[in-house]
């Protein structure tokens, strides 16, 4: 009997081209998380295959790339944009099958591309650019990862601004706790703790309790940052 690989073949249909090409998706059972870190980057045990290198569909064809959470809608003239920056440019290649770091991170780079001119929601390239970070954090290239985080962070800003996460699987507590947390990855404490703010404010209505008390515990990991600093100063 045939041993059941970690790989299978997905068939998806071009949305630009309207041709038919294959992708490599993951066998769930083949995706072993150990831990996450505070923005809900997943870290995978040794014997994992890394599920974040699998999320995106590159056509071969036309170069569009794109996920499951994209919309089937293109708004005017988004089409006539994306065939004269992207298909006419685009070099032929083939994402198909096994996926190292380098080439995942190309295809999130990709999809955002995709993801801008198609005027995707803003909550969609948010969650493209963090999980380019993720992957850099992977590499340990903490000035890209950084990067990310903050392009991550402008987008999940005009996401709540709009309220374009409504109708996703982002509630506004996750989306809120995900911006104090962006932003204190980022330096930004002031911008921080008044997102945090907003999230403990709300822990009596939500059903959400762990994003409260991870943000309880970054808010109190601050607090202390922030004395210690202080008796720093004085001294």
């Amino acid at each position: 009997m045939e041993k059941l690989q970690p790989l299978f073949t997905s068939n998806q249909e071009c949305h630009i081209c309207n041709k038919s090409f294959t992708t490599a998706k993951v066998r769930s059972k083949f995706v072993k998380t150990m831990s996450y870190d505070s923005d809900f980057c997943p870290n995978y045990k040794e014997d994992s295959v890394n599920g974040l290198f699998y999320n995106i569909f590159v056509c071969p064809n036309c170069g569009y790339s794109f996920s499951s959470d994209f919309s089937k809608y293109f708004p005017p003239n988004t089409k006539e944009l994306i065939e004269e920056k992207i298909r006419s440019q685009w070099v032929p290649r083939d994402f198909d099958g096994e996926r190292n770091i380098d080439e995942a991170i190309q295809t999130y780079k990709l999809a955002t591309y995709s993801a801008v001119l198609k005027k995707e929601k803003h909550i969609i390239i948010a969650g493209l650019y963090l999980r380019t970070a993720w992957l850099y954090r992977m590499m340990a290239n903490e000035e890209q990862e950084q990067r990310f985080m903050k392009l991550a962070s402008t987008e999940y800003n005009h996401s709540y601004s709009i309220g374009d996460y409504k109708g996703t699987q982002i509630s506004e507590v996750k989306l809120l706790y995900l911006l104090g947390e962006l932003a204190r990855r980022t330096g930004h404490i002031d911008e921080s703790i008044r997102y945090f703010s907003k999230v403990i404010e709300q822990r009596k209505t939500t059903v959400e309790k762990n994003i409260i008390d991870m943000t309880i515990e970054k808010w109190q990991e601050i607090r202390e940052q922030q004395k210690v600093a202080n008796k720093s100063t004085n001294k």
